[in-house]
């Protein structure tokens, strides 16, 4: 053990790619692995050593949640004690106070996930436009440039206001990746402010559109959507993160029948029994919640964390089991593998809706994949290359998003064209959302701000990190390896 972590720690302080800022995160995380991992039954660890069940690499001592989600209206109105913020007055205020509180919001990206609402929060102190815009730019500036992934995330919408115009307006004009947005959409969303979003989406890969009443029906109207678009309650968010691998889980399996009755249940008891063990280690063993400000101030609270089932490789997963060859057959265009495919995630649904953790709740999410994931496709999205015509993959995507109250996400590259039609892809996310798709992900196949599966990078920063150069964003190290393994330069472009 000593010598693996001397070896780890030598890498990390020696590795040439790596900023300042990034190599502290390395190095925390090589001594929160230090400790042995949490203990497992015999079962659950065994699929843990099949890379069935994966703890997303929250490190073996989770001392924090994974993600945390303050309630910053509450902040806006009454300051903070311990940072000795009186609330703000007027947008320099606003501005200054929130990115002094960002410093403050621990997750697994050591920065925040969630930055709030910002129209919403920023709104209130738009008086004058041309001074808002300038203290809104840099803003966004200090965010991309301090926190510098793009797992940080903020919301707009659904209203149409001054600060969303603005934010929108900058988000083009900067091209940067951070921070990740989406835009809550519903029956109040003027057109005007979507197509304003479209066009910036087509340009900048941000805003996302979000499903607001499939998500408000989950979680009521205090959710918000971060990180790559993960669905949580604001005043909490999600204490851990578990992965299921149902490409690998198909591996081990010798019939249909053996993976549902015997090799699924037990998997997802696995996972739901290692989540349990990290959720109860960060509130008992690490104290968390009593030692932060954040619930001091009522900014976080116990009963609005959750634990977040995350699953990927459900195409693979069927595609295997039924033994599915012809391209007419698979997963995504045969009534078969549908039939299948939405069996295992009711399964799973049921089982994990039935188990009780000692702290909050479990809720499914689409896990976007990892860096190293090959020949594994995130959630429940059709392989690239294998992808229907647009209404196809549009109605089928929709019913494989029913259960994800945490979360799920697919995304859609557009031909440089739709850029003169905007309202087409209005039409098309409102078609999505009426059968049932949670969040809708778009940009121009020509864009440099692309998806890698939820979060931002920029192309020509993929390019410099892979030709040997420093980066400012952590999510370019993560993307570079996506690109390749997840194949995402070879989506299909669809026109409108």
């Amino acid at each position: 053990m000593t010598q693996n972590i001397e070896t780890a720690i030598r890498n990390i302080i020696a590795d040439p790619k790596l900023t300042y800022p990034q190599r502290l995160i390395e190095l925390a995380k090589a001594a929160e692995n230090v400790p042995d991992p949490l203990p497992l039954s015999e079962d659950a660890q065994w699929f843990v050593e099949k890379e069935v069940v994966f703890d997303m690499g929250e490190g073996n001592a989770p001392y924090r949640p994974r993600y945390v989600l303050p309630d910053y209206e509450k902040f806006m109105k009454q300051g903070s004690k311990f940072l000795m913020l009186e609330p703000p007055k007027d947008i320099w205020d606003a501005v200054f106070a929130l990115t002094i509180l960002y410093r403050f919001v621990p997750s697994v990206i050591a920065g925040p996930v969630y930055i709030g609402h910002i129209d919403r929060l920023l709104e209130p102190f738009v008086k004058d436009e041309a001074e808002a815009r300038h203290a809104i730019e840099l803003f966004l500036t200090h965010v991309d440039r301090t926190v510098s992934d793009s797992f940080c995330h903020a919301d707009i919408g659904p209203y149409d206001t001054k600060a969303g115009r603005i934010i929108l307006e900058l988000s083009a004009k900067m091209q940067r990746p951070t921070p990740n947005m989406s835009l809550i959409y519903n029956e109040h969303t003027p057109d005007e402010f979507a197509l304003k979003a479209i066009e910036t989406g087509l340009v900048t890969a941000k805003p996302s559109f979000v499903n607001d009443a499939m998500y408000t029906a989950d979680w009521g109207s205090d959710y918000a959507i971060v990180s790559c678009y993960n669905a949580l309650p604001i005043g909490g968010g999600g204490l851990t993160l578990g992965r299921l691998n149902l490409k690998k889980l198909a591996d081990l399996a010798q019939s249909k029948e053996q993976f549902l009755d015997d090799l699924l249940p037990r998997a997802v008891a696995a996972q739901c029994e290692q989540m349990d063990q990290r959720d109860t280690f960060i509130m008992e063993d690490a104290h968390f919640l009593e030692y932060t400000f954040l619930a001091e101030e009522g900014l976080i609270q116990k009963d609005r964390f959750v634990g977040m089932f995350g699953l990927v490789g459900l195409a693979e997963c069927v595609n295997q089991v039924l033994h599915l060859t012809d391209p007419n057959e698979r997963y995504g265009h045969g009534k078969e593998a549908e039939a299948f495919a939405l069996d295992v995630l009711d399964r799973i649904h049921s089982q994990v809706e039935a188990f009780q953790p000692k702290y909050g709740k479990f809720a499914l999410h689409g896990q976007v994949g990892i860096s190293t994931d090959w020949g594994v496709t995130p959630n429940t999205r059709i392989p690239v290359g294998e992808e229907p015509g647009l209404p196809e993959q549009l109605l089928f995507t929709a019913k494989t998003q029913k259960h994800f109250a945490a979360g799920i996400g697919e995304l859609f590259p557009f031909e440089e064209t739709a850029k003169k039609n905007p309202k087409a892809v209005l039409d098309i996310i409102r078609g999505a959302f009426g059968q049932g798709m949670r969040y809708f992900s778009f940009y121009s196949d020509t864009t440099d701000v692309i998806r890698i599966t939820g979060y931002l990078v920029k192309r020509s920063d993929i390019e410099k990190y892979d030709a040997g150069e420093r980066c400012v964003g952590n999510s370019t190290i993560l993307g570079s390896g996506a690109s390749k393994g997840l194949r995402i330069f070879e989506r299909s472009v669809r026109d409108v």
